[in-house]
């Protein structure tokens, strides 16, 4: 059911970026910057983010999702890194570990789109989970590391003409955050055409 009293609320994003070099600073994260682009082009309603870039530790990670979900309230929580077969990959794990409702639709979306490009995505354990508390509820993703593939992954595969080939998991993500009782997201349609049942939508803000 959806929160007539987030009606007008500001969509609050987290991006985790789970990396052992990037958080020692080895290299320079890609992941978070790829995704502040990505929804600056793709978001039209209001939305601010809370980043984060940690290593590839467990109770690190499982620490970091609980303080943005149930302390600073984030609506959208989205990982990037640590959901390969190696054993230092166990964002999945952690995922799982904190979350409340299961949510497998978007993993099988998404290695349906990297297997468009790389058999190898099958090795990808990309999952998603409700986490909800007493007075609030997020959805929680992993997301690929590279920037390409965040891109392909939430937006989904478009031919020549800008026809959409294979739809992008974000399409489903604003009507899943109506329903968990979060912001009334908008999207542009030339990024990312947000789907909802023609109930639930509303006319669009000026």
């Amino acid at each position: 059911m959806t929160n007539p009293k987030n009606d007008s609320k500001e969509l609050l994003i987290g991006l985790v970026s789970i990396s052992d070099r990037a958080s020692s600073g080895v290299y320079v994260d890609q992941g978070i910057p790829a995704l502040r682009e990505w929804f600056s082009a793709a978001l039209t309603s209001p939305w601010k983010i809370e980043t984060r870039l940690i290593p590839d530790e467990q109770a690190a990670i499982e620490q970091t999702l609980i303080e943005l979900v149930d302390q600073l309230h984030c609506d959208l929580v989205l990982t990037t890194g640590g959901t390969g077969p190696a054993r230092r990959d166990v964002t999945p794990e952690a995922t799982l570990a904190v979350g409340t409702k299961p949510m497998p639709g978007f993993g099988e979306q998404m290695r349906q789109i990297s297997l468009r490009f790389v058999p190898t995505a099958i090795l990808s354990r990309q999952l998603a989970v409700i986490r909800e508390t007493q007075d609030h509820a997020a959805l929680i993703m992993n997301l690929p590391g590279q920037p390409k593939s965040i891109r392909e992954t939430l937006e989904g595969l478009k031919d020549a003409d800008g026809k959409q080939v294979v739809p992008g998991i974000f399409a489903a993500v604003p009507y899943c955050i109506d329903l968990i009782g979060g912001p009334y997201i908008e999207t542009s349609e030339a990024v990312c055409q947000a789907f909802r049942p023609k109930s639930a939508v509303r006319p669009k803000s000026e």
